[in-house]
């Protein structure tokens, strides 16, 4: 079974960093392991450390699927769970301001500030 690294010191630091650009107060960043499927095929799960906030009401998490590699999502309640609709980054602080990005439009829709798209 493959073991992702923790997130080192500098991720920890683009994190905090951007999080203190977005927010007049920064949430508290919580680090934790998940289990999650790496690949779609994969028919077992794989240990990986997250980045967890909460602010606005809303929750935020971050995935380490590799050395390299992230996911990002973010929920209300665990039945209404969003991304950003790349499936991995290969740059944490392009996963990380797409995450934010994509969650403040999602409320700017709800809040009717910007109109929903047509399918």
């Amino acid at each position: 079974m493959q073991r992702i690294p923790d997130f080192s010191e500098t991720e920890l630091w683009i994190i905090n960093t951007t999080l203190k650009e977005r927010y007049p107060e920064p949430p508290e960043l919580q680090l934790a392991d998940s289990e999650i499927r790496l690949h779609p095929s994969d028919r077992e799960v794989t240990d990986v450390p997250v980045a967890i906030w909460q602010a606005e009401g809303c929750n935020f998490i971050i995935f380490k699927t590799g050395d390299r590699n992230y996911r990002g999502q973010f929920f209300f309640r665990l039945y209404q769970q969003y991304g950003t609709g790349v499936h991995e980054y290969d740059d944490l602080t392009e996963c990380i301001v797409s995450l934010l990005q994509t969650q403040a439009d999602y409320i700017a829709r709800e809040q009717g500030d910007i109109p929903a798209k047509r399918r």
